[in-house]
């Protein structure tokens, strides 16, 4: 079992005067729209956006130089639009977390104030993005309490993924950050490097050396806990100048979730199906067939020594 970090006092900023109204009824649970933006656990980095757009440039043959510079400028802006969109979603959750530590609503106000500032047209898609992150990556369910005067609350009872809160650790916070790490590895071919890491914890608002009031330092807990008790591997990779590392699924990860669990969880996040990644989709149902195999093995064996 994972222990939990220690509380500690972070500055929260001190938010506008609203009067309040009374409540209309049942708390609401906000949903994500189903074309929200990429999770943060398949975003690409600034270099492979890069090179993204000069292949774009170069797979329109018929395009001038100047309409191609043209195209590259328009690419190149919307994939930063959508990188800003992705800060302020993490920067969202990381503000709702901070507020619910007093335990008081928190209004649409505040989070434009605050956080959202000129993009308050995306309020919707930033909530209901942020909504998704907080649900499985924290474990804590976004419900608007207040339509009229908009003020919303965070519920502590939801786990990560369903049926898992037993395993790897049973922690829902910790178990959310280490399903991220788990699906990273997995989507990047069953390794990651230590820096894809790091990146990751960034896009979600997480620094890795820096205090986190729900993981307390989150590269501590990683190098010293999840790998120690070996739910991942660490190790350097071979022929690297500068040296480089890597993290991989440790033993303890693939006895207690299955290349499924940890896809599934990343569809989720996505908001598509599993099937949407064929290649690791094929390979989780060739993990599930091994499994059942080894299972009905070890019964039979099982079975032979009853009688």
């Amino acid at each position: 079992m994972l222990q939990k970090p220690e509380s500690g006092a972070l500055p929260i900023p001190q938010a506008e005067r609203e009067m309040d109204g009374s409540h209309d009824g049942e708390t609401q649970p906000l949903t994500a729209s189903q074309e929200m933006a990429p999770s943060p656990l398949l975003q690409e980095s600034p270099e492979e956006d890069l090179g993204a757009v000069r292949e774009e440039g170069a797979s329109e043959p018929s395009l001038t130089p100047k309409g191609a510079r043209a195209l590259a400028a328009k690419t190149l802006a919307r994939r930063r639009a959508c990188r800003r969109l992705d800060r302020t979603v993490a920067e969202l959750v990381q503000f709702l977390l901070l507020k619910d530590r007093k335990k008081s609503p928190i209004t649409r106000s505040e989070m434009v104030k605050y956080v959202i500032g000129d993009l308050k047209d995306l309020f919707p898609e930033i909530i209901a993005r942020a909504a998704e992150h907080l649900r499985y990556v924290f474990g804590f369910e976004l419900k608007q309490l207040d339509r009229k005067h908009h003020t919303y609350i965070l519920i502590n009872k939801l786990k990560p993924i369903e049926h898992e809160e037993e395993a790897l650790g049973g922690d829902g916070p910790r178990l959310g950050l280490l399903m991220m790490i788990l699906g990273l590895i997995y989507m990047k071919g069953n390794s990651a490097r230590e820096a894809q890491v790091w990146a990751m914890l960034r896009r979600l608002g997480v620094r890795p050396s820096k205090y986190h009031f729900l993981f307390g330092y989150p590269k501590r807990l990683i190098m010293e806990d999840f790998v120690q008790l070996r739910y991942l591997n660490y190790r350097r990779v071979p022929h690297t100048n500068p040296p480089e590392c890597e993290f991989s699924w440790g033993p303890r990860s693939n006895l207690e979730t299955s290349k499924m669990k940890v896809l599934g969880f990343v569809a989720k996040l996505h908001k598509k199906e599993p099937q949407h990644w064929p290649v690791q989709y094929r390979e989780a149902l060739a993990d599930e067939a091994d499994r059942a195999r080894a299972g009905a093995s070890v019964r039979a064996r099982a079975s032979t020594h009853l009688w």
